[in-house]
């Protein structure tokens, strides 16, 4: 039995190759991966001895050579395979174990040159797994470390690998050999100005017991490069596993979190904020999230940008929550709410990262790409656009109340006073609707006088506003826009409202 060996990374390798060595099998090796054995004292055939061909081009080439792939296409069912084989001086090569140049690593490097990406891009290691991959029912291909072990147990114990692991192991190296080349096509795609194309890789993280419904198969993947505010690389400290819906929220809260720099808290349900704040520390910030709607939180999940003390764990303790994510969480906190034993604590990573990143939305047939929404305006005195101007206070509630509104689903309203949510109107067909709610919500608080109120998008006419006067508002932000704009600034001033037009819109459909 014959195993030619070949790696860019030599995790496990020389232990790989021992174990082979020791159950009788010839080592084959290339370059690098041949130093490496052979200093740890293994017997290594050379390449270049198999096919009588030296490495040349600077070892651009020296396994594309019939020697080799003649050794691991012939078909051992096929006599004629083996006659012309044997007539060319070929012999069979049984296992193929490979990982390929160092790619995407290397693009993802700051200033990298077209020259080191295209130098990375490996010929002869995908060509070997393709062909070992298609003769899976003779050779055994084998392309991730982490699969060394299970294979050397299978041969120790029946002598070969078994036909069902060697068909399993060619559709990995298929898999890896087509997650290669969509990462070069995307780079020189992108570097020949081409968007004719998109691929997508992500690995599976889990299996859910089911989707949005109990009726809907569904599944989670991951990207390959971590990420922060990401539920898919959080780290779960505590609780069931996480569901479909349980992610999707997950991922609206941090969305929201990500907004804020000072101490901050939200409370989330369906995807939409029900109670967010800032506060002077986690705890007062966590006290004005739950009492902007105790009602809504049961059964929510809530996300913060602090450490989770045992002080706000004891707080949140008594309420029924599904998830509570933090940048992480204090020993004591883990213990006060260790009792809650379905409570999902996920410690998320919340390093800043101006980095832009794509949304992904699938709709029948086709999936819509675009820019995600990272980008928040500053709300200034100078964006006002009515006689009135907002007071200190109000601006920096304009820029809380903008900071939420965005991420609401249209049409949005959200009313603030103090820097905490007192009423969100979500996902009407029309936005005074949405007003209406929101601005329900903040009377039931008890809170009518000195409120701010954020739209998502414009006000079409006067009635949001002639209805935001009556309920004690005192300045409203919203992006402009309309045709009817003057409308809305001249019910303003004769309502002594402040008006702030920010130029930018934040539908959230």
């Amino acid at each position: 039995m014959r195993a030619l060996v070949s790696v860019s990374d030599k995790r496990g390798v020389v232990e790989f190759a021992t174990a082979l060595s020791n159950l009788g099998w010839e080592i084959i090796a290339t370059g690098g991966t041949m130093t490496a054995l052979r200093e740890a004292g293994l017997k290594v055939t050379n390449i270049s001895d198999v096919t009588g061909f030296p490495e040349i081009c600077e070892g651009r080439v020296k396994t594309l050579h019939p020697k080799v792939h003649g050794g691991l296409l012939g078909r051992r069912d096929k006599e004629e395979h083996l006659a012309q084989l044997k007539e060319n001086g070929i012999e069979t090569i049984d296992m193929v174990c490979v990982n390929l140049y160092p790619f995407e690593a290397t693009i993802a490097k700051e200033g990298v040159t077209m020259e080191d990406a295209v130098e990375n891009i490996d010929i002869g290691g995908p060509s070997m797994l393709r062909s070992a991959a298609k003769n899976f029912r003779d050779v055994t291909v084998v392309c991730d470390p982490d699969d060394y072990a299970g294979i050397i147990d299978e041969i120790t114990r029946t002598g070969n690998t078994l036909p069902e692991t060697r068909l399993k192991l060619s559709a990995k190296a298929y898999t890896h050999t087509a997650e290669y080349d969509s990462h070069i096509a995307t780079y020189m795609r992108k570097a020949a100005g081409l968007d004719e194309k998109l691929f997508l890789a992500f690995d599976l993280a889990q299996g859910l017991r089911y989707g949005e419904n109990p009726h809907q198969q569904a599944a989670f993947y991951r990207a390959s490069r971590e990420v922060p505010y990401s539920v898919a690389f959080a780290r779960q400290l505590g609780g069931k596993e996480l569901s479909y819906n349980n992610i999707q929220d997950a991922n609206a809260a941090l969305s929201i979190v990500r907004e804020f720099d000072a101490p901050f808290c939200v409370g989330l349900k369906h995807m939409n904020p029900c109670g967010a704040a800032e506060g002077k520390d986690l705890a007062e910030a966590w006290c004005k999230a739950y009492e902007a709607d105790k009602v809504s939180i049961y059964g929510g999940i809530v996300a913060m940008n602090r450490p989770l003390t045992g002080e706000v764990a004891a707080m949140m303790k008594p309420i029924f929550l599904e998830i509570v994510m933090a940048p992480s969480f204090t020993p004591e906190a883990l213990e006060v709410l260790a009792s809650k034993k379905n409570l999902r604590l996920l410690e998320v990573n919340m390093e800043r990262d101006d980095s832009k990143t794509k949304q992904y939305v699938g709709v029948t047939g086709g999936l819509l790409v675009q820019d995600a929404d990272t980008h928040t305006l500053e709300i200034t005195d100078e964006m006002t656009v009515t006689e009135r101007h907002p007071s200190a206070s109000e601006l920096k509630d304009l820029n809380f109340g903008w900071r939420i509104v965005k991420h609401v689903k249209s049409n949005a309203i959200v009313v603030v006073k103090d820097g905490a949510t007192l009423g969100v109107g979500a996902g009407q067909m029309n936005r005074v609707g949405s007003a209406h709610i929101a601005l329900e919500q903040a009377k039931a608080a008890g809170a009518t006088e000195g409120l701010v109120l954020a739209s998502d998008g414009f006000l079409p006419f006067d009635d949001t506003v002639e209805l935001a006067s009556k309920y004690g508002v005192a300045a409203i932000v919203q992006p402009g826009g309309s045709i009817r704009d003057e409308d809305a600034v001249r019910k303003a001033n004769e309502k002594g409202i402040a008006m702030l037009f920010t130029g930018m819109r934040h539908f959230k459909h």
